[in-house]
């Protein structure tokens, strides 16, 4: 067990270092910085005293050799935008992506999960095949669009909250992530049902009159739930990119409007403060499914 933590907290730490230098490189190498934006009528001397002060005019290797070694200390840098500390920004607006991407994953498990029991462990029926196209068309609607439908659909009706990080203003972006989410656990989930409804000893347990629902819903549900546990990191990565779309549509002020700030500012240290961050939110969802992985599945344990 230890032997496979360590590993996992090795793999982390390669993800939250090599997507954050690959940020800090891809915003350095984009054309022109900070300073460039405000046009050829800024102040030149102004902006060559802006790049010394943040160390710009200096070789990149020598550049991203400091801010590793700042980054190391969880010392990002100040926000050339926002004339602040980036690990002050980042504090505020990843606890605001974090609850966000929580909500969606509980609430797609939550209704996902109950929808798969059930289409895995009927043969036929009119709901059955309902809920089978349902989830279709929900795998079809990207999260942008379903945070633009909602948003529009929540303004006509007046429900639309202020901005900010409310629990009212969680509900259009957390539903626009979680309703295709909750589609792929359905789908997940019911094949998973399916599967472990044809092993040999849960049909012996029928064969003897235990109760189908006990079945079920005691001996199945945990071992069909194996496999979806150890697919949740995937869907955790993509949860993470879907919320920074449906983050700056909703308004709600997480980690994707803030890297939406720093790219059309071109903020080099704000950007990959942002990427470490994610990265870091990603790695700990993934470490998180693997241990829900090796609690259901003692298979996994032995190995």
């Amino acid at each position: 067990m230890s032997r496979f933590l360590l590993r996992r907290l090795f793999f982390a730490l390669l993800l939250v270092i090599g997507v954050a230098s690959a940020s800090f490189a891809l915003v350095h190498l984009a054309p022109g910085d900070f300073y460039t934006q405000f046009g050829p009528e800024a102040d030149e001397s102004a902006a060559r005293a802006g790049r010394a002060a943040a160390g710009l005019d200096r070789p990149f290797a020598r550049q991203y050799a400091d801010w590793l070694s700042r980054a190391a200390r969880l010392d990002f840098g100040q926000s050339l935008k926002f004339r602040r500390p980036v690990s002050d920004l980042l504090g505020e607006r990843a606890r605001n992506t974090a609850v966000l991407a929580a909500a969606a994953l509980l609430l797609a498990t939550a209704v996902g999960v109950p929808l798969g029991v059930y289409t895995g462990t009927r043969r036929g029926g009119l709901l059955r095949h309902a809920v089978r196209a349902l989830s279709m068309l929900l795998l079809a609607v990207p999260p942008l669009v379903g945070a633009l439908a909602l948003t529009a659909l929540f303004a006509r009706a007046g429900w639309l909250a202020p901005g900010g990080a409310s629990a009212a203003n969680l509900v259009v972006p957390a539903l626009a992530l979680a309703l295709p989410l909750a589609a792929i656990v359905e789908r997940m989930q019911s094949q998973a049902m399916r599967d472990v409804l044809g092993e040999p000893y849960l049909r012996a347990a029928l064969a003897r009159g235990v109760p189908p629902r006990l079945v079920i819903w005691r001996h199945a549900l945990r071992a069909a739930l194996a496999p979806l546990a150890g697919v949740y990191g995937i869907i955790a990565g993509s949860l993470l990119s879907g919320s920074f779309v449906v983050e700056i549509v909703t308004d709600w002020p997480g980690l994707g409007v803030l890297m939406a700030d720093g790219l059309r500012s071109r903020d080099i240290f704000l950007v990959a403060g942002c990427a470490a961050a994610v990265s870091v939110l990603l790695a700990i969802a993934i470490l998180l499914s693997d241990l829900l992985h090796l609690w259901l599945d003692p298979r996994v344990r032995e190995s």
